[in-house]
């Protein structure tokens, strides 16, 4: 089986110019070489890879040709007015061999170019700023495309006429407590899932999946995987989606940004002042005093203590102490005497 430069650009059948560029971004930029010095041999071919693909994919002409007649379409054919009887639409090919190409690849650098400019790594597309590596020189690594091993995984052929559908997606809560969203943290879920193999078998296959919650994060929030729920043939994997849930807490509530105690005082603390003492979710001590007097419905709020603002770097919500004063039972006589004469009733 061929190439499948889907697979190589991650994108579906049906993906569109933009769904593409996106792609090839973000994978151009992960296996560039110069950005992977210890294993350049692997970035090389992958960077390689992910170039052609876009190359093909990305042209109209291009990608109908390999669309029905797949990778041999491209290579091993001639030019259109050539002889030769191969059945592809440009007239077919007499040589065959790996490197007959029916279009002149571009170099790899220069796709880059076009997207990044001067690259982040240090070199535009021409000048002697260029990565000497990728210059083509007959005998360069990205000069023909033909001899390079497909480290990727193909998904089997044969979707038939219409284009295959893609399901809802698979939602799995993940609980997290209050510490956890406080402070993030990393977690790894292990998945088992049913894959298509190269010839067209589903087979199970299971992976790591790291999961990084990030301070501050509320209840509902969405982690995607892309396409790492089941596989089925005619039909394309379901994104997986975690969603933050939020465990109880036995000593703080979670309202918005903000944390929320409810403290018992007694009577005498209510009106002769009090300390609060708390320890935080990322575990410091905090030690509150109470000077005003707590009167019913008084809450002490004390700003920056509440919950990290997500999509506000350095800045949390505010801790909001509720109190609950507790009466006493009974009085002894001497006691309501001497409370009447001290508050003047």
């Amino acid at each position: 089986m061929g190439v499948d430069y889907y697979n190589i650009l991650k994108v579906n059948r049906n993906a569109t110019d933009d769904d593409l560029k996106k792609s090839y971004r973000r994978l151009a930029m992960k296996w560039h070489p110069d950005k992977n010095p210890n294993n350049k041999k692997e970035a090389e071919a992958k960077f390689k890879q992910i170039s052609e693909a876009y190359e093909v994919l990305s042209d109209p002409q291009k990608r109908t040709v390999y669309d029905q007649y797949g990778e041999e379409g491209l290579k091993g054919a001639t030019p259109s007015g050539s002889s030769g009887g191969s059945g592809f639409p440009f007239g077919g090919g007499n040589s065959g061999g790996p490197n007959d190409f029916m279009f002149n690849p571009r170099n790899a650098e220069d796709i880059f170019a076009e997207f990044f400019g001067n690259s982040p790594f240090g070199f535009g597309s021409s000048g002697p700023g260029r990565s000497m590596r990728f210059q083509s020189d007959g005998g360069g690594i990205f000069n023909g495309f033909g001899g390079t091993e497909n480290h990727f995984r193909t998904y089997s052929e044969g979707v038939g006429g219409g284009m295959p559908r893609k399901p809802p997606p698979v939602e799995s809560k993940l609980p997290c407590s209050l510490e956890e969203l406080y402070t993030g943290s990393t977690r790894k879920m292990k998945i088992s899932r049913k894959v298509v193999d190269v010839s067209g078998r589903l087979v199970p296959e299971s992976e790591i999946l790291t999961i990084t919650v990030k301070p501050g994060w509320k209840k509902g929030t969405k982690i995607t995987f892309p396409d790492k729920g089941n596989e089925q043939t005619n039909q394309l994997p379901a994104d997986l989606v975690f969603v933050i849930d939020e465990k109880p807490h036995d000593v703080y509530e979670r309202d918005g940004n903000d944390l929320i105690i409810t403290q018992k005082v007694s009577l005498a603390e209510a009106l002769g002042g009090t300390t609060v003492n708390l320890k935080t979710l990322d575990g410091r001590e905090l030690n509150i005093p109470v000077t005003d007097v707590v009167n019913p419905g008084y809450e002490l709020v004390i700003a920056d203590e509440g919950m990290p603002i997500a999509k506000e770097r350095g800045n949390r919500g505010n801790l909001c102490i509720k109190f609950e004063v507790k009466f006493p039972t009974r009085l002894t006589s001497e006691q309501k005497t001497g409370l009447k004469r001290i508050l003047g009733g």
